[in-house]
């Protein structure tokens, strides 16, 4: 059996609403992108959407609007896809990064407490949180002060919304937009209340293996609306708040969501939860098949976490799995897995620019050693599952999967 890694669910109904866009002259911006924006703020329960062409566009837009320039400070995770740290970059400022929550691979709210107060009110205790390159860089004297650090960026790693309720405690005391990126948590919720309608402005991206598709693609929401018009200008070449032609007023980007896409995307919300509850279906068919296999940790739903909006399955191995050996064996089966996520500060870049080492961030590097994404999608069939857990199950109780030291 072949089980692809993930794929989109799409409907005559999204065929029928693209060939809709087809008959008309809008291609690029029409009113299928403000009907979509309109529903999915409406879903989230905010009163502004703003279409853009990623979730990384959007993360790079929410990023200037919360005042972010060069020099400035965002706290964020290392256990997370590169995007949620290069918009930072973008606006030449430094991402500070916090270690994560073993359970949830969320930030951890304890030490994003910790960062903010050392590098807010106490100096001689805020460098231990800058990148090893710039401890002692002329930053450390001219450019760490009160108000360097800007905002709070946290990401809902995999579908579970990071803990929000202790993150706005500490933004709001020390007046610091919180920006989430919910771009894996479409559909979650977090004490009640839908992921994008926790902090000050949160960006999801449609990419074909999130909840729902465009394609390519994100959103902003809020509900600043000084904000909102700021990201359809810059989403626009900077084109003024009015719309007139070829105006530009500030520094923009090309980052507009094409009419075709948000057609897309308005046929998917308009049978979204139907697309939710059949990857909850497989997340439980999972569950049910994978609980007490020796090797395997099935991912963890916290308490505040009253809906997890299913991105991919990701399960913790077992110390003595050899997780490459066991994810080839599963490739030689037909069952594609990935490790997920390689953490942001290991990546190339992030060490030959900042100077990071294994160790900085021991509980992301811990988790991210022994994470496996299982094929995950709306569209598996309760066979595929079968398939994958039995075919897990045979190679972790086999000798060839486990590490040398523990096969002996």
């Amino acid at each position: 059996m072949q089980v692809p890694l993930s794929g989109p669910d799409i409907s005559h109904r999204e065929r029928d609403l693209i060939n809709q866009v087809l008959g008309t002259p809008y291609l690029s911006m029409g009113p299928k992108i403000e009907l979509f924006e309109q529903a999915l703020a409406e879903y989230v329960g905010r009163q502004y959407a703003v279409g853009v062409s990623s979730g990384t566009a959007g993360l790079h837009l929410a990023v200037i609007a919360a005042g972010v320039e060069e020099g400035d400070l965002v706290i964020t995770t290392p256990f997370s896809f590169v995007a949620s740290a290069n918009c930072i970059l973008y606006q030449r400022a430094i991402p500070i990064f916090v270690d994560i929550d073993r359970q949830t691979k969320n930030l951890d709210p304890a030490l994003v407490a910790q960062a903010v107060v050392d590098l807010t009110d106490h100096q001689e205790w805020a460098t231990r949180w800058l990148p090893p390159n710039l401890r002692n860089s002329g930053l450390r004297n001219s450019k760490l002060e009160i108000g360097n650090l800007k905002a709070i960026l946290p990401v809902h790693v995999f579908g579970q919304p990071a803990d929000m309720e202790f993150l706005n405690w500490i933004a709001e005391r020390y007046h610091l937009p919180l920006i989430e990126d919910a771009c894996e948590a479409l559909g979650a919720e977090y004490q009640g209340k839908k992921a994008g309608s926790l902090g000050d402005v949160a960006v999801f991206a449609f990419y074909p293996n999130k909840q729902l598709t465009t394609g390519e693609g994100g959103m902003l929401v809020t509900d600043r609306e000084e904000w909102a018009a700021l990201f359809r200008s810059l989403r626009n070449q900077g084109r003024d708040d009015s719309g007139a032609w070829l105006n530009h007023v500030r520094l923009g980007y090309n980052y507009r969501l094409d009419e075709l896409s948000a057609a897309l995307g308005l046929a998917q919300m308009g049978r979204f939860e139907e697309l939710l509850s059949k990857r909850e279906r497989v997340a439980q068919w999972y569950g049910e098949r994978l609980q007490g296999l020796e090797g395997v940790e099935t991912p963890y739903v916290a308490p505040q976490t009253t809906r997890v909006g299913w991105f991919v399955y990701v399960v913790s191995l077992a110390s003595h799995v050899d997780r490459e050996a066991l994810m080839a064996s599963l490739e030689e089966r037909g069952i594609p897995s990935r490790a997920y996520f390689p953490p942001i500060h290991l990546q190339p870049f992030y060490r030959e620019t900042f100077g990071y080492a294994e160790g900085t961030f021991p509980v992301a590097e811990s988790v991210a050693s022994c994470t496996l994404a299982l094929p995950f999608c709306g569209t598996m069939t309760e066979e595929q599952v079968e398939y994958v857990c039995d075919k897990l199950g045979s190679l972790l109780r086999s000798k060839g999967c486990l590490k040398a030291s523990s096969a002996r």
